[in-house]
C-alpha cells in the first residue's frame, strides 16, 4: 500500500470500533468529536507532509526490510543520518502544527523493540524478533500510526509492581494460554491512543525476578475487545465545543490528546507478543525507549517554540513594543533557549552508534540532557512570552463578546493596539499564545518521556565519573590515577 495522505489516515479511523469516553459519555466517532478532531488533524499532518516535495526526504525513508518508501515514523534507524533527520522532521512538523503530532511515541517503541527483541533472541534462543519483524512489515506496508504504551498508573510509588495492594496498577499477564496471553491493567497519559491504529505495550520500569508477569511487551489493534479509553481533560478544552477564536490553535489543538487506556482481560495472540517474563530485559527496553524518546524534545519542542517566538514577535508589533530593547532582548533569549534544545538533539543523534541488531541509537547522555533542558527551557520560553504579550492574554473576553451587536464595539475599541491592526488579529494572536503556553502544554514538557528525576538518574549513570576522576587526579599529580 502506498503512503497514506492525511485524508486517507482520517478516513481509516472511521473503520475502528473504539470504546472511548469523555465527560462521562461514550464518543460514537472520534473523527467527528470536536474534542478529539484537532489532535487527529495534527497527526494527519505527519501523513500529508510525506507527500510534500520539500519535506519528503525528512518525513519518509527507505525500509531496510522491503526496500520500499515508508513513513519515517515506521522506519528503523539505519544510520546517524536517520537519527538527525528524525529530529529535523519533528521540528518541521512542530512548526506546521504548533502542537504535539503524537506519532513519535510509537516510532520510538518500534525502534526500542527492534533492538531488544534481537538481543533477547540472541541470549535465550527465543523467536521474539521474527514475530516483531512480521508486525513491523504490517505497520510499514499499511502506513499505520502506533501508540507507544509504557506508563503504568503505578499506584503507591514507594512499592514495586509485585508489592502493590492492587496488582493491576501495573499492566500484567493474568493468563497464559496455548494460543496467547491475557493481560489486565492500564496505561496512563497515552498520547494519540484514541486515534492510533495499533497499541504497542511495553513495561514501565526495570523488574525483579519475582515480577515476570509484568515483563510483557506486545502489540494489538487499538479497537481490540477489552480496551477502554478515558479521554483526559486539557486546558480550555470546552472551548472546542464552541468552535471559536478562543481556542487559539483551532485546527490542531494543544498537546496530544492523552487518554487512560484500560486493558480489561485483553487477549493477545502469541505472534503479537514480544516479551513475556524476561525480566532481565525489561530495564533495557525502558532505557532504549526513554533515550530515543528524550532525543525528540529538541526537535518537536523547538518547532513549537518557533511558533511561540513568531507569535510574541507579532503581538509585540501589534502592541507597539517591538522596537523596545528589553522586548528584543527577551525574544533573543527565547531563541537562544530553543536553539540550545535543538543543538542537544542534533548532537545526541550525530553521536549515535550502531547496536548489535544493526539499528542506530542516540547518545544516551546527550539525549537525557536534551530532555532535562526541556523541563526548564520551555517554562522559561512560556514565561517570557507572557511577559512580552501582556496581561490581556489571560483576561480577553470571548469571541461572542467581540461579535455581540451591543458590546462588541467596546471590545473592538478597548482591546485594540497599534493603529491599522485589526483588533481581531491582536485577539487571535493573544489566544494562540495563551493556549500554547498553558498548563497542559507545560506539564507535558515536564513529565513527557519521564520526569526530570529520571533523566538525572541517567545523567549520573552515563557520565562515567570514574574516568573524570582519573583525569583530574592525573592532572593534579596524584599517583593512583
Amino acid at each position: 500500500m502506498a503512503l497514506k495522505t492525511g485524508q486517507q489516515y482520517i478516513d481509516s479511523l472511521r473503520d475502528l470500533k473504539l470504546e472511548v469516553y469523555a465527560y462521562g459519555e461514550r464518543i460514537p466517532s472520534v473523527v467527528d468529536s470536536p474534542l478529539i478532531r484537532p489532535h487527529i488533524n495534527a497527526a494527519a499532518m505527519t501523513y500529508e507532509m510525506a507527500h510534500a516535495p520539500e519535506f519528503e526526504d525528512l518525513v519518509t525513508a527507505t525500509s531496510h526490510l522491503t526496500g520500499e518508501r515508508v513513513s519515517r515514523f515506521t522506519h528503523i534507524h539505519q544510520s546517524t543520518d536517520d537519527l538527525v533527520k528524525k529530529v529535523k522532521m519533528m521540528r518541521a512538523i512542530g512548526q506546521n502544527t504548533g502542537t504535539c503530532f503524537q506519532r513519535c511515541v510509537g516510532f520510538d517503541g518500534l525502534n526500542a523493540l527492534y533492538s531488544v527483541t534481537f538481543e533477547m533472541d540472541a541470549k535465550n534462543g527465543t523467536d521474539y524478533h521474527q514475530r516483531f519483524l512480521k508486525f513491523l512489515r504490517h505497520v510499514q506496508t499499511n502506513d499505520l500510526m502506533s501508540d507507544g504504551a509504557m506508563t503504568d498508573p503505578k499506584g503507591d510509588r514507594s512499592l514495586s509492581p509485585s508489592k502493590q495492594p492492587d496488582p493491576d496498577q501495573y499492566l500484567r499477564v493474568v493468563e497464559r494460554r496455548e494460543d496467547g496471553i491475557v493481560v489486565r491493567g492500564a496505561k496512563a497519559h497515552q498520547t494519540g491512543a484514541v486515534n492510533s491504529h495499533e497499541i504497542i505495550v511495553m513495561p514501565t520500569s526495570a523488574l525483579g525476578p519475582e515480577e515476570k508477569d509484568y515483563a510483557v511487551a506486545f502489540a494489538v489493534p487499538s479497537d481490540t475487545k477489552g480496551i477502554v479509553y478515558i479521554f483526559g481533560r486539557q486546558s480550555n478544552d470546552t472551548r472546542r465545543l464552541e468552535g471559536c477564536i478562543d481556542q487559539g490553535n483551532e485546527k490542531f489543538g494543544i498537546v496530544g490528546g492523552e487518554a487512560l487506556a484500560v486493558f480489561e482481560n485483553v487477549f493477545v495472540p502469541w505472534e503479537r507478543v514480544f516479551m513475556c517474563g524476561e525480566v532481565e530485559f525489561a530495564g533495557l527496553l525502558v532505557e532504549r525507549f526513554a533515550t530515543m524518546h528524550r532525543q525528540n524534545y529538541g526537535g518537536c519542542k523547538t518547532g513549537v517554540s518557533d511558533v511561540i517566538v513568531g507569535a510574541v514577535t507579532a503581538v509585540a508589533e501589534y502592541n507597539g513594543t517591538s522596537s523596545a530593547s528589553h522586548v528584543r532582548d527577551k525574544v533573543v533569549e527565547m531563541i537562544h533557549l530553543a536553539e540550545t534544545m535543538y543543538c542537544g538533539s542534533i548532537a545526541c543523534s550525530a553521536e549515535g552508534h550502531r547496536l548489535p541488531c544493526g539499528a542506530y541509537y542516540p547518545n544516551p547522555l546527550l539525549a537525557n540532557t536534551v530532555k532535562q533542558n526541556a523541563t526548564r527551557f520551555i517554562y522559561e520560553i512560556c514565561r517570557l512570552s507572557h511577559d512580552i504579550a501582556g496581561g490581556f492574554i489571560a483576561t480577553l473576553p470571548s469571541e461572542k463578546d467581540l461579535k455581540h451587536p451591543e458590546i462588541g464595539k467596546y471590545v473592538e475599541k478597548y482591546f485594540s493596539g497599534v493603529d491599522g491592526v485589526p483588533t481581531e488579529n491582536r485577539i487571535r494572536i493573544g489566544r494562540l499564545i495563551e493556549n500554547m503556553t498553558s498548563g497542559t502544554a507545560l506539564v507535558e514538557s515536564m513529565h513527557g518521556a519521564g520526569s526530570p528525576q529520571a533523566q538525572r538518574i541517567m545523567l549520573l549513570r552515563q557520565a562515567n565519573l570514574p574516568q573524570k576522576t582519573r583525569l583530574a587526579k592525573r592532572l593534579a599529580g596524584i599517583e593512583d590515577a
